[in-house]
């Protein structure tokens, strides 16, 4: 079956997650993750109205948390994580601490930029985690990284994460093209939740075939259905194993959806750009169900364990507001450090405006031999 979201739908109920006997571990570890990423995601929707006490506009990830779940366990501490504006699983993937996380939607001074970036554009440098709302923005500028990564002679590795709209840009495609001739250890993860906003992919291509077209530029290539945390993880394994050899880039195209609105937490679903039957078809196939059931069919999922996992989780979320609510909001800035650093004087100089005086419109036009 050629995986596009309409034969996904057909398809129904997905019946094909598998555990090896040497993923006992793994799977539980994928679930503790999406689990806790599942819950924080509900409370910080639940808390956003009627309190309006958040800052930002935010992007929830409810449905999509396989992906970040497999990188939590495959990126090392000094790999670079790129992502999107629906940030918020891989900055827990690379593990940033989600007081940080939530002090940052609040807008407060112990938020992970001091609350000054909210959801969409959170970093966690000391994590190596940067995320942006440019569309496409992180496929280019991990590229550059993985290219640095490259020229130091590192094992190390660079990853963007992305939805199926930044595919709509020229610079993906400039990226793909660059990437596969230079062999970088670049991983592009594309989780196609099917719609840019209100617009469904075939409104906006002839064709579903992402990973396809991704592949006639050299580079290594698949596309998986993108809520299976097994598949995902063994994906990115082999990806990721492959960039730290020295092999070259992959492209990743995992089918997943989003639950909530294009952002939230209000339901967009009024606006009639999706059927609700879709929605309910996906919820079937929920990556967080899917692996828990796995589990239990293989003796690895009891019911106090999850019990203990959800008193855990509530906790932790609970803590979390309350560090949020109870930090105080950033004082004056200062803002020239926010816009340049003093540690590059030469970028500095060359980004400076330049003198009209200085600036001759007459001046000779030298032309390169050869054009």
């Amino acid at each position: 079956m050629a995986i596009t979201h309409q034969e996904l739908l057909k398809a129904g109920r997905y019946r094909d997650l598998k555990i090896a006997a040497g993923e006992r571990d793994t799977a539980k570890q994928l679930y503790r993750f999406m689990l806790r990423l599942r819950r924080c995601e509900e409370a910080l929707a639940a808390e956003y109205h009627p309190a309006d006490e958040m800052r930002c506009p935010v992007h929830f990830c409810v449905g999509q948390e396989a992906v970040p779940a497999a990188l939590a366990l495959l990126l090392r501490d000094d790999d670079y994580l790129y992502c999107h504006h629906r940030s918020h699983g891989y900055f827990l993937a690379k593990k940033a601490p989600m007081n940080a996380l939530f002090a940052e939607l609040y807008g407060k001074s112990t938020g992970a930029n001091a609350g000054l970036a909210g959801s969409q554009d959170i970093s966690y440098a000391e994590r190596r985690f940067f995320s942006g709302a440019i569309l496409a923005g992180a496929t280019a500028i991990t590229a550059g990284t993985a290219l640095a990564l490259q020229m130091a002679k590192t094992d190390l590795v660079a990853v963007a994460g992305f939805g199926e709209s930044a595919t709509d840009e020229g610079i993906f495609w400039e990226t793909v093209n660059y990437a596969a001739l230079a062999k970088l250890p670049l991983i592009l993860v594309c989780e196609n939740n099917n719609y840019s906003v209100f617009s469904p992919q075939l409104k906006r291509a002839a064709l579903d075939n992402i990973s396809s077209r991704v592949a006639s530029f050299g580079m290594a290539s698949s596309a998986i259905f993108g809520n299976d945390a097994m598949l995902v993880h063994r994906t990115m394994r082999e990806a990721i194993a492959r960039a730290r050899r020295g092999e070259g880039p992959t492209f990743i195209e995992a089918y997943t959806y989003r639950w909530s609105g294009h952002y939230g937490p209000a339901s967009d679903d009024l606006v009639g750009y999706r059927a609700p039957e879709d929605l309910e078809a996906w919820k079937k196939n929920c990556p967080l169900e899917l692996l828990g059931e796995g589990m239990r069919a293989n003796g690895l999922l009891a019911d106090a364990e999850q019990q203990t996992l959800e008193r855990e989780y509530r906790a932790e979320i609970a803590a979390a507001f309350q560090h949020a609510k109870s930090s105080p909001f950033p004082g004056k800035q200062d803002w020239k450090p926010l816009n340049w650093s003093p540690s590059t004087p030469q970028a500095d100089r060359l980004l400076k405006e330049v003198d009209l005086a200085e600036f001759d419109a007459r001046q000779e036009s030298v032309q390169a031999k050869g054009y």
